[in-house]
């Protein structure tokens, strides 16, 4: 029997208190060498939902397992009309105040890297340089046949074509950029095959029951070793992927500081939770920092 992957957890005991006071986080950053960890809860503001906090997409849906996409052409099938519809909204998302911070953050010296959860391309859009992609981005497309990479909008471009006139209203979109369809929505929708050799197509991201590769692993612990503190900002931390880096941090001995509204499977590991939304909280560290959040930085999303 497959088994599914971890998405979510119950807290046990008495979760640590949060706080709305931002100041740790002020001092961690002005000693500089902080390691931004982003997950989905930054992104909310852009419009692209949470998957685990007030009204998360978890709760109605569950997101395709790599198992599954591999082993079942109707899953497939799915898949890209979903992901196909969504990539519309999704690739017209904008950074948010949050991302924005970020990036300020990095401008003037303040961070030893980013590493984000997300598959949105937003902190890239917001200036971030050098970001990790802890579990792949969008934006690209790969064979799993011959691994030759493609860019998603060529993608969209070939789905349009194959499946003229494909326009259903969904009930939502979902932090993968998978939109929720039912199969008569996706009725028979046309999946198209790499143009290298013919092989299946799937987004260069890390479905859930899948590795992350472990040269990126190693990339982002090396990061951490460098780093004088780590900075959690929207992520739950349920999945070990995000977990483990916080984990290490602390069993080194450097703080981590985790700026999300929900208890978060990290409370344990960190010196502080901030309980405020991101835009809020990482703009009033940038006031209190004197650094200026530049808003005509944003460019487009992964579209």
């Amino acid at each position: 029997m497959r088994m599914r992957p971890t998405l979510s957890w119950t807290p046990t005991g008495e979760p640590p208190p949060g706080t709305t006071d931002p100041e740790p986080v002020v001092d961690a950053l002005s000693r500089g060498r902080v390691l931004v960890l982003s997950g989905a809860g930054i992104s909310t503001e852009s419009g692209i939902p949470d998957y685990r906090g007030e009204g998360g997409s978890l709760s109605r849906h569950t997101p395709m397992t790599y198992q599954d996409f591999v082993a079942d052409a109707q899953a497939r099938r799915r898949y890209w009309a979903r992901s196909h519809l969504g990539w519309r909204t999704f690739g017209r998302a904008r950074p948010n105040a949050g991302h924005r911070a970020v990036a300020a953050f990095g401008r003037h010296g303040l961070l030893s890297g980013v590493i984000t959860q997300n598959v949105d391309g937003l902190h890239q859009a917001a200036g971030s340089e050098g970001v990790v992609e802890l579990h792949g981005g969008l934006d690209r497309v790969v064979c799993l046949s011959c691994r030759a990479f493609s860019p998603r909008r060529e993608l969209a471009r070939r789905l349009e074509e194959a499946n003229e006139g494909f326009a259903p209203v969904a009930a939502a979109i979902n932090p993968d950029g998978d939109a929720d369809l039912t199969d008569e929505q996706v009725g028979d929708f046309r999946v198209v095959p790499c143009t290298v050799c013919g092989g299946i197509l799937k987004p260069d991201v890390v479905f859930f029951g899948e590795n992350v590769p472990p040269e990126r692993v190693e990339h982002c612990r090396e990061l951490v070793r460098r780093s004088a503190a780590v900075l959690v900002l929207g992520s739950s931390l349920t999945v070990m992927s995000g977990l483990r880096f916080v984990r290490q941090a602390a069993e080194a001995g450097q703080p981590v500081l985790i700026v999300n509204r929900d208890p978060t499977r990290g409370d344990r590991h960190a010196v502080t939770r901030i309980a405020l939304p991101l835009g809020t909280a990482l703009t009033t560290v940038a006031g209190r920092l004197g650094i200026p959040v530049d808003e005509t930085a944003d460019q487009a999303g992964p579209g």
